[in-house]
């Protein structure tokens, strides 16, 4: 069985219409990655799966039990963590008082809490350095570290990974890939919205690709791997 379902949702920003039936699944464990270039819906995908941007139309379904309609804490409390594109920051709170508010805020889950700051700052061992340093004067690479850090202190068992690497320098990236990658290995279920093809293909499984709101093709990323004409045909859209 899946663990999330996306079946065909519509979703609006007022009198626009950003997505136009999108359909996929997300089975447990697995990674997988939204492709397209910027603008094509894929951060909308996000914001509808978490309530942000509720579909006006079509069924989300996380273990088989319809979500759609739920507030975004219900969501993140059922299991779906989410780490934004604009990353979201306190920025006037230290590194260790972000992740304690985003432990405060998971409250009582049925499962036993898997991350603690202790986990976490070993996946990203810059954070203990700066644990006591304001989130605000973090770069832009230690502040995502502290974003993926502080959403799973939320214990989800679904991570909702958009863009990641935007806007980090190549060196940065290469690190980030290396921490997701030990996510994925131990058995964390990702969607990752990304349009750095190099990265989401050195992660996921499967790739759905978007373009204009509408899924174009759907299937193992390794086709997209293995076949540049395919690739840069469906990316170059």
């Amino acid at each position: 069985m899946s663990w999330l379902e996306v079946d065909a949702i519509q979703t609006d920003y007022g009198l626009s219409r950003a997505l136009f039936g999108v359909s996929f699944d997300v089975g447990r464990g697995e990674c997988v990655g939204l492709l397209g270039r910027n603008g094509v819906g894929k951060s909308t995908v996000m914001r509808s799966i978490m309530g942000l941007t509720p579909p006006s139309a079509g069924a989300l379904r996380w273990k088989g039990a319809p979500i759609q309609g739920w507030r975004p804490d219900r969501v993140a409390r059922a299991g779906i963590g989410f780490v934004p594109e604009d990353r979201r920051v306190f920025a006037d709170l230290s590194v260790a008082e972000n992740l304690d508010v985003a432990r405060r805020a998971a409250g009582r889950h049925d499962r036993p809490p898997r991350w603690t700051e202790t986990s976490v700052v070993t996946l990203f061992p810059k954070l203990a350095e700066l644990r006591d340093r304001r989130a605000g004067h973090l770069s832009g690479g230690e502040q995502q570290m502290l974003t993926i850090a502080r959403t799973l202190m939320g214990n989800p068992e679904l991570l909702l990974l958009d863009e990641p690497s935007e806007g980090l320098a190549p060196l940065v990236i290469e690190s980030l890939l290396a921490q997701v990658q030990r996510l994925k290995a131990e058995g964390l279920t990702i969607l990752l919205a990304e349009q750095g093809v190099a990265f989401s293909l050195a992660l996921a499984d499967r790739v759905v690709v978007l373009e204009k709101g509408l899924v174009v093709h759907a299937g193992p990323a390794a086709a997209l791997r293995d076949d540049p004409a395919l690739r840069d045909r469906l990316l170059t859209l």
